[in-house]
């Protein structure tokens, strides 16, 4: 049995990590967002045609749907959600000194979570940098998805975030191992 001692040093850090998990995360959606957002906006200072109007609504249809409600909304926030409401309450040092990535299942995760985190991260990297070099107006028209993408992903983590202070997350979510 633990000491109120212990609990409310295991409260304080448990704290500590859930803030700097959700500060971390955020951190690592909005900056790209803000990045991206200003690459975007000079897309529409080029002559754009109505192929381009059409690729881009295509494309933005996709990544609302693919991105921002199946990626994030149903799979990514929810399970990135319910680990912070873990470690909130199960802290460790490990967990609270690299608490942004124990949220996103790069450690103490299951070995296919873990392997889709790190191989989903090498895919974004190398996606980065095929479209980095893409002219405008199709490199901001591209960015203009991902920023639509990813600003869902941070409305939905927000919203999961709330929901599990509401209602304990599924079990299965919160999983370490």
């Amino acid at each position: 049995m633990s000491s109120p001692a212990s609990s409310a040093t295991n409260s304080i850090w448990g704290w500590v990590g859930w803030t700097w998990a959700l500060a971390g995360i955020l951190t690592i959606l909005l900056v790209p967002i803000y990045r991206l957002s200003l690459i975007a906006w000079d897309a529409f200072f080029y002559k754009l045609m109505w192929w381009h109007w059409a690729a881009t609504l295509a494309w933005l249809l996709f990544m609302i749907y693919a991105e921002g409600w199946r990626g994030f909304h149903r799979a990514w926030a929810p399970r990135t959600a319910a680990r912070a409401h873990f470690l909130l309450h199960h802290p460790t040092p490990l967990r609270v000194a690299l608490a942004p990535l124990f949220c996103m299942c790069f450690f103490e995760a299951s070995r296919k979570r873990k392997i889709v985190a790190w191989v989903l991260t090498g895919f974004i990297i190398a996606l980065v940098l095929i479209v980095g070099v893409l002219p405008q107006p199709w490199r901001g028209l591209i960015d203009l998805g991902v920023v639509v993408g990813l600003s869902m992903g941070v409305v939905s983590f927000l919203f999961h975030v709330l929901k599990a202070f509401y209602r304990e997350p599924a079990a299965e979510l919160m999983a370490v191992r």
